[in-house]
């Protein structure tokens, strides 16, 4: 048994017209216009299919297939539909629109699980207007709360409420996703991989066991505006040039010694940003992502330490205010080794890695068993209208989630294992 390549890269092509820019990319933010007929498209189609569809209170998409009862709870595979800005078509619906084949699949050749057997698409993974990612995902699970959202709004001053209303879910819905969570047994993301360790070994797929912890910090370096034409070198105090060492000791640290760690400096502002004036202030985020979180506290810890001896050399100030420290996230040891156990089965190369960004199995491995599968992507390009991953790499990774959801439901590999 297989699943048919064909009808889901269609899927895909069909998918991707939704939110479809001028500049070759999807942008499909939650709430917007695309995002609600993409919705209202797949839940039809889980209604075609026979699946039993809800909406839970996160406007997460649910389809379930019916098992035969003889084991409780749900197995439940899928990812998101909604994109970043002119992104790529892969990110999100290849995880989605892949558990859906799976699921017509099973139809097809009439197998029945003794577990029910649940399709979701996570609401705003993204960045969005409401600044919410992962929302779904971590409404789901309880990590955002209908008193954490209820003054939220976007930046034209619509209320979070109203679009989750809009698109059938709403905070009077939020108590029954409680129920929802304890009947979920195990939780399977595909993803495109966002990087190159698998088209370097030139291998088709991954099965992940952790997801790296984050650390952001927004960071403040003060310094002397003044004229550009009369302040001579040794009298200034530019906050630009110290900002720009700091952001190269990032750098340097993240590639210091053998800590699985990566730094970023993405986003920086400068003030006044004139062309005759020293800056006097700039504004930059930090973050650090590493595997295991002593690499990340040590990072940081020596970026800052750093930061330190060049205000000092460059007389400026430094402040600083972490905002987000999510620990890495270990994923579950027996649906990890189902995978791994199911690829070889198959007799299909793989790897096991790190997912470096976090994703909705990130938020659901706090209530279930979950991991994750990577697909190759081609010269690592995500975000971008150029995301590609190549059918031959899809099918393979399509049919180990196939073949270990069917493993997982006869509960093999593990005589510990209880779902």
């Amino acid at each position: 048994m297989q699943i048919n390549i064909d009808r889901l890269m269609a899927d895909i092509e069909r998918y991707a017209h939704y939110g479809k820019n001028d500049q070759g990319g999807v942008t499909r933010p939650s709430f917007s216009p695309a995002d609600y007929e993409i919705r209202a498209l797949f839940i039809k189609e889980l209604e075609d299919m026979g699946l039993e569809v809800t909406i839970d209170g996160a406007a997460n998409i649910w389809g379930k297939l019916k098992g035969t009862g003889k084991k409780q709870g749900s197995l439940v595979i899928g990812s998101h539909l909604d994109s970043v800005p002119n992104g790529g078509k892969y990110d999100g619906p290849l995880g989605v629109l892949m558990s859906k084949e799976i699921i017509q699949t099973l139809i097809e050749n009439q197998v029945t699980f003794d577990h029910d057997l649940e399709i979701v698409s996570f609401t705003a993974e993204e960045s969005n207007d409401f600044n919410l990612s992962t929302f779904g995902s971590r409404s789901f699970v309880g990590k955002l709360t209908e008193e954490m959202l209820e003054d939220v709004y976007d930046s034209k001053g619509t209320k979070l409420s109203h679009e989750l209303k809009k698109a059938g879910g709403g905070f009077d819905k939020f108590p029954v996703m409680a129920g929802m969570k304890k009947d979920t047994k195990a939780f399977i993301e595909l993803h495109i991989e966002q990087g190159q360790r698998l088209e370097s070994k030139d291998i088709s797929m991954a099965v992940i066991d952790k997801v790296v912890g984050t650390y952001r910090s927004k960071v403040r370096v003060i310094g002397q505006s003044n004229h550009s034409g009369t302040t001579m070198m040794e009298h200034r105090q530019d906050a630009l040039t110290a900002a720009a060492e700091m952001v190269l000791e990032v750098e340097r640290q993240c590639k210091n010694g053998h800590r699985r760690v990566v730094g970023t400096v993405g986003k920086l502002d400068v003030s006044p940003n004139a062309a005759n004036i020293i800056p006097g202030q700039i504004d930059f985020i930090l973050e650090v992502r590493g595997e295991r979180e002593e690499d990340i506290q040590y990072t940081v810890s020596a970026i800052e330490s750093a930061w330190k001896e060049i205000a000092i050399n460059r007389k400026v100030k430094i402040q600083q205010q972490t905002f987000l420290d999510q620990k890495p996230v270990v994923l579950n040891e027996d649906i990890v080794k189902t995978l791994q156990n199911t690829a070889n089965e198959m007799r299909e190369p793989f790897m096991t890695l790190p997912s470096m960004a976090v994703h909705d199995a990130a938020h659901m491995a706090s209530i279930t068993k979950a991991a994750m599968v990577f697909v190759k992507s081609i010269d690592g390009k995500s975000h971008c209208p150029e995301e590609l991953s190549l059918p031959e790499d899809i099918e393979k990774a399509g049919n180990l989630i196939l073949k270990g959801i069917i493993n997982l439901d006869q509960e093999r590999f593990s005589k510990t294992m209880v779902l």
